[in-house]
């Protein structure tokens, strides 16, 4: 069986596969440099089954070494290239990585990675020297063997490297396909950086669809949405502090009449949001994935967001979700609990984590830890990440529940709502708040047009400010350091 990109280039050859900036490539065109970038791989003795480690930014570099090691059947380990060294270096011995890839943006941080039992390469010399063959004989492709060992964002504890499959990816891209719809004209345009398990479903799914790719290297707004407008774009995926964004820079502009999907997942996104979208006309597909599912998970289209808005929609095709109790039994349509998924797109494991994988596999099963109900006609709702959960005085706090209260004061542009430790009720609520620009309200303000709709247990014990909410490389709150923010500060609001 023929590697993906390698069936691609046979049938599609002329067909674009690749936009960055000016500068296109043709799926004929990427398969060759592939091919050096195979050989340079060979060349630093990587064998089948080998996990090797990416720090790159998001370019050509990084698609090429995602193609070239599916080819010759080793392991990708994409690490964040966000990460300190010593973070860094616990996931590289972690996943038993012995060669690092890195460019001259992460030189730097490679350079402090160094150490006798592996070694650090430049992605630009794998292909410099001309007398490299370009033929690069592919290890024979499977679809149950490894692509990848992503790791998750690790909110709780250390990350987890979830090992990804060919035919997770395989079958998530067949999946969408159906739900979405597909054109031989699309075109993606993607900022998710290409450790993100969003980031690298796209490339994998455009191979085999034989569309193109619009690679950014992170989400600028002024270049994402000119992009939107001059490349003939008809998918995207955002986060919802990014549509928020791209809401306010086109102040009510049309859309691209090309555009046809903009996936909002991430996050739940809040009925304000979802309404100043319905009405910019803006075509949101609300949408519902995570890392240990190979991305997508369920999806709504636009159509049915107007009609459903704050659902993300049925699960995919060959997917099934259940919501459980905490004693693993199904739950009737409406009931809140953990949200179960199950199909070919949940991953194999956790690499080197037995117990971590049973506690989250278990027969043949994804325990997602998410918290969410099904409606009666089947849809998904997402309420929060269970990590993301507050538990003060034995009751649980949705953080997106009280979130959703303090958007609604005019002042507050944005606000992120974490538990913080506390001896006498566990933990305590606690908000970091974003406000509107040359806009000010003290927390007491807050807390007081809080009271007329969160209970008492509910109200942040604690509010500070911040000029601007910290974001991860996707787009998302990082809620880690907004923990460490409101640890450090001492502006406390009045106790309810």
């Amino acid at each position: 069986m023929q590697d993906w990109l390698t069936a691609r280039a046979y049938a599609t050859p002329r067909a674009t596969a690749l936009i960055i900036g000016d500068r296109q490539w043709t799926y004929g065109e990427l398969d060759q440099l592939v091919d050096h970038y195979g050989a340079g791989l060979l060349a630093q003795g990587v064998t089948p089954g080998q996990p090797i480690a990416t720090l790159l930014p998001n370019g050509l570099a990084s698609v090429c070494l995602i193609h070239a090691m599916a080819r010759l059947g080793a392991v990708l380990v994409p690490l964040n290239t966000r990460l300190t060294s010593a973070e860094l270096r616990w996931q590289i011995d972690q996943s038993d990585c012995r060669l690092v890839i890195y460019a001259a943006a992460t030189a730097t941080v490679a350079s402090e990675l160094v150490a006798n039992d592996f070694v650090a390469v430049d992605a630009a010399t794998l292909t410099a020297r001309p007398e490299k063959t370009m033929s690069v004989s592919p290890h024979p492709f499977q679809l149950d063997a490894p692509q990848a060992i992503v790791f998750t964002s690790g909110t709780t504890g250390r990350p987890k490297g979830a090992v990804l499959t060919f035919a997770n990816h395989f079958w998530g891209a067949t999946a969408s396909s159906y739900r979405l719809g597909l054109l031989p004209s699309d075109r993606w345009l993607s900022c998710l950086p290409l450790y993100h398990v969003g980031g690298l479903a796209v490339v994998f799914r455009s191979c085999l669809y034989g569309t193109a790719i619009v690679l950014h290297d992170r989400f600028d707004l002024a270049a994402f949405d000119a992009s939107l407008e001059r490349d003939q774009i008809t998918l995207t995926s955002v986060v919802p502090t990014m549509l928020q964004r791209l809401l306010a820079l086109r102040q009510g502009r049309p859309w691209p009449p090309t555009l046809r999907h903009i996936l909002l997942g991430g996050a739940a996104a809040t009925p304000e949001l979802l309404a100043e979208s319905r009405q910019s006309g803006a075509p949101v597909a609300t949408t519902y994935g995570l890392t240990e599912a190979a991305s997508q998970v369920a999806t709504l289209c636009p159509a049915d967001v107007v009609r459903k808005p704050g659902s993300v929609g049925k699960p995919l095709m060959f997917t099934r979700v259940r919501i459980v109790d905490e004693a693993g039994n199904s739950l009737a349509a409406g009931e809140k609990g953990e949200i179960v998924v199950k199909g070919p797109t949940v991953m194999a494991e956790y690499y080197k984590n037995p117990d971590a994988t049973a506690k989250t596999l278990r027969n043949g099963e994804l325990f997602t830890g998410d918290i969410g109900f099904l409606d009666d006609e089947g849809d998904l709702w997402l309420v929060q990440r269970r990590n993301d959960i507050i538990i003060s005085g034995g009751e649980n706090i949705y953080p997106a529940e009280v979130e959703g209260v303090l958007r609604q004061h005019p002042a507050v542009a944005d606000a992120c709502v974490v538990g913080l430790p506390d001896a006498e009720w566990g933990q305590r609520v606690a908000a970091l708040v974003e406000c509107q620009p040359d806009t000010q309200v003290t927390a007491a303000e807050l807390l007081a047009f809080s009271r007329q709709q969160l209970a008492g247990y509910k109200q942040p014990r604690l509010i500070a400010f911040t000029a601007a909410l910290p974001q991860t490389a996707s787009g998302k709150i990082e809620r880690r350091t907004v923990v460490e923010i409101l640890m450090q500060t001492r502006h406390e609001a009045p106790r309810a």
